[in-house]
C-alpha cells in the first residue's frame, strides 16, 4: 500500500491500524545534534488523545509515545528516526455487526473497491487514530523550526456546527476542550450536548497559523509552499476544503482590497496568508481547514451489505461527535510538517543567497 509516506527531505512514514498492537511512524531526515526527548512530543499528544472531554470520543488511550531510534544520549544523530504508540483500549467487537456492510461517509467502500479487502475495525488505516504518529512527527518539526527561527505554530477552532466563534485571545485555546479562542464555552458546551442526544454529528472549522516563518520557503510551479499546505492539509481525516489567506472570501474581494498592500514599514494585510507566488513572504501563514460531520452516528442510514442488497446501518462505538474538536493539534502538526520540508529545502538549495531587502512583516498586527 503506498502513500504513506509524507516529504522527501524530512520523510515521514506512518504505520498501523486503528485496531492493531501498535501505531507510529520514522522520521528520516531530521537534521543532527537536537536535543530530544518524549517530553518533547507527549504533550502535543496529549492535545490529540482521545477521551480528554465529555464532548469527544470516550476511548481510553495514553498515547505514550516511544522512541526507539535516532536519538543518542538526548540528542538527534540524523539517522531515523522510529516513534510508538501502543494501542490499549481496542474493542474491536464494536465493530463485528457492520463487518458486512457498508457505513456513509466512510472509506468502507472505497477500500474494499480499491484492494478487495479491508478492516472493519474502526476503519484499520483510514481512521483518524493514525493522526496521533503525524503529530508526534509534527512535536518533533515545531521543535527544530522553533530553535533555527523561533518560528511559532498554533491553531483554533472558528466555527462548530452552525456556531461561529470569535476569535478573543490564543490565550483561551489551552483552557477548553474545543481549542476555542473564547473564554466562555457554555454555548458550544450545550450544542454539543444536544447533538448527542440526538445521535447526530457536526463538522468545524479550525484556524492553524505559523509566524516567524522565514521568506523564500516554496518552489515553484508545482512545489509551492500554499500548494504542499493545501495538499497536506487534505491528507487530514474529514478534511473537505482549505482555505489559504483570505481564501474563497476572495472571490467577493476586489483588486484594490486584496492585494497586500506593501510600505517600508510592512506589509498592511495578509489576504495572501503569506504565500506569494507560492513563495513565503515572512508574514504568518494563516490557513483555514473545514471538518466535515463525524460519520459515526447512532442514528440509521440506508447503505448496502457486501452482497449489494439494501440495508440499514447503525454504527455503535465510541465516537467524537465533532471529530473537528480534536483536529486543531493535527493541523498544526502538519503545517510544521510542510513548513519543515521546505526549511531543508531551502537551506539545500539556497543557503548562500542575500537578498538586497531586508524582510518586512506585517504592520497592521
Amino acid at each position: 500500500m503506498s502513500g504513506n509516506t509524507f516529504g522527501t527531505l524530512f520523510a515521514v512514514t506512518n504505520f498501523g491500524e486503528s485496531h492493531g498492537p501498535a501505531i507510529g511512524c520514522v522520521i528520516d531526515g531530521c537534521p543532527p545534534g537536537m536535543a530530544l526527548s518524549e517530553e518533547d512530543i507527549q504533550p502535543d499528544l496529549d492535545r490529540r488523545r482521545p477521551g480528554t472531554s465529555r464532548h469527544v470520543t470516550q476511548r481510553q488511550e495514553e498515547d505514550r509515545v516511544e522512541i526507539l531510534s535516532g536519538v543518542y544520549e538526548g540528542q538527534t544523530t540524523g539517522t531515523p528516526i522510529c516513534l510508538l504508540i501502543r494501542n490499549t483500549d481496542q474493542r474491536s467487537k464494536d465493530y463485528s455487526e457492520i463487518a458486512q456492510t457498508f457505513r456513509p461517509g466512510h472509506a468502507d467502500y472505497s477500500y474494499l473497491q480499491k484492494y478487495g479487502v479491508r478492516d472493519p475495525r474502526g476503519g484499520g488505516r483510514s481512521s483518524a487514530r493514525l493522526t496521533a504518529p503525524m503529530v508526534a512527527a509534527g512535536a518533533v518539526a515545531k521543535k527544530w523550526l522553533a530553535q533555527k527561527y523561533g518560528m511559532l505554530v498554533r491553531g483554533c477552532m472558528t466555527q462548530i456546527g452552525e456556531i461561529v466563534i470569535p476569535f478573543e485571545s490564543w490565550d483561551h485555546v489551552p483552557n477548553n476542550p474545543f481549542f476555542a479562542p473564547v473564554a466562555d464555552v457554555s454555548a458550544l458546551e450545550s450544542y454539543m450536548d444536544s447533538l448527542r442526544k440526538a445521535g447526530d454529528s457536526c463538522g468545524a472549522r479550525i484556524r492553524v497559523t505559523a509566524s516567524g516563518v522565514p521568506p523564500g520557503l516554496g518552489e515553484p510551479l508545482y512545489d509551492k509552499l500554499d500548494a504542499d499546505i493545501a495538499w497536506a492539509m487534505m491528507g487530514i481525516n474529514a478534511v473537505k476544503g482549505v482555505d489559504i489567506g483570505a481564501g474563497f472570501a476572495s472571490v467577493a474581494q476586489r483588486g484594490t482590497t486584496h492585494g497586500d498592500s506593501m510600505t517600508p514599514q510592512g506589509f498592511r494585510s495578509n489576504n495572501a496568508g503569506g504565500v506569494l507566488g507560492g513563495i513565503s513572504t515572512g508574514q504568518d501563514l494563516d490557513v483555514s481547514i473545514a471538518v466535515k460531520p463525524t460519520s459515526s452516528i447512532i442514528s440509521p442510514r440506508e447503505t448496502i451489505n457486501m452482497q449489494g442488497q439494501a440495508t440499514e446501518v447503525v454504527t455503535k462505538g465510541r465516537h467524537d461527535p465533532c471529530v473537528g474538536i480534536r483536529a486543531t493539534p493535527i493541523a498544526e502538526a502538519m503545517l510544521a510538517l510542510v513548513v519543515m520540508e521546505h526549511a531543508l529545502r531551502q537551506r539545500a538549495q539556497n543557503a548562500d543567497v542575500n537578498p538586497p531587502l531586508a524582510p518586512i512583516r506585517s504592520s497592521f498586527l
